[in-house]
């Protein structure tokens, strides 16, 4: 072939690179600093691009939560990833809850809208990254992290972290991407029989998948308060 051939069949090649990692895996293999970088250039659109249902989100997510955390006076949830606060703004439109919802979130323009968006004194924001995350072990009654693990330097190590915080008795809630794309971001999703078996490995009990979107399953489990652990 000629080097001009071979010249097309480069880009050609980049190109098919390109579209893999910064549009199916979304820059995820880049560093969770480039991906956060690309989370602040579509801040504004992100919304729309999720195309979130209101009623969806209510009856999926924060009835759900409110559920659990009925049981629970005065609790405390952690929403890691929180994006521009779909989960806050859910549950604390709901009549009679009280929890606080502690809002992380890496990317400074969508904390900034979601600041906006969650004016509630029961959902503070902070920025930092999921892995390590700045508070004691056995904090919160629920830990939430929502279509980010994928994008986590690594997914079984943020897993662990999420759990870290939980106190025992209390539930994490966790997605797991398993639209058409999701083998193909390599080293960062999960086949969706093995995810649950991963939380019990983790020492979760409880552990449920639902079916939540064709990109997504939603995970529940609970940590065991000690003596159960000793039980099993």
């Amino acid at each position: 072939m000629t080097p001009a051939v071979w010249i097309g069949v480069g880009l050609w090649i980049l190109g098919l690179l390109a579209y893999w990692e910064l549009w199916i895996c979304e820059g995820t293999h880049l560093g969770q600093r480039f991906v956060v970088w690309l989370y602040d250039l579509a801040a504004t659109r992100y919304e729309d691009i999720k195309q979130f249902d209101t009623l969806w989100e209510r009856r999926f997510l924060a009835e759900p939560v409110e559920q659990v955390l009925g049981r629970l006076p005065d609790a405390r949830v952690l929403d890691v990833g929180a994006g521009t606060g779909r989960l806050a703004r859910g549950l604390l439109q709901l009549p009679g809850v009280q929890a606080t919802v502690i809002c992380l979130e890496p990317s400074a323009r969508m904390a900034a809208l979601g600041v906006g968006r969650t004016p509630d004194k029961l959902a503070p924001w902070l920025r930092a990254w999921a892995v390590p995350l700045p508070f004691p072990d056995e904090t919160f009654d629920m830990v939430s992290s929502l279509e980010i693990l994928e994008f986590t330097p690594r997914p079984m190590k943020t897993l662990a972290e999420l759990i870290r915080v939980l106190r025992p008795g209390g539930w994490l809630m966790v997605t797991n991407r398993v639209g058409w794309e999701a083998p193909l971001i390599l080293g960062k999703t999960y086949p969706r029989q093995h995810f649950p078996g991963i939380l019990t490995g983790l020492g979760l009990v409880d552990v449920e998948d639902f079916r939540w979107q064709m990109t997504y399953d939603l995970i529940w489990g609970r940590k065991p308060y000690p003596q159960e652990a000793q039980i099993l």
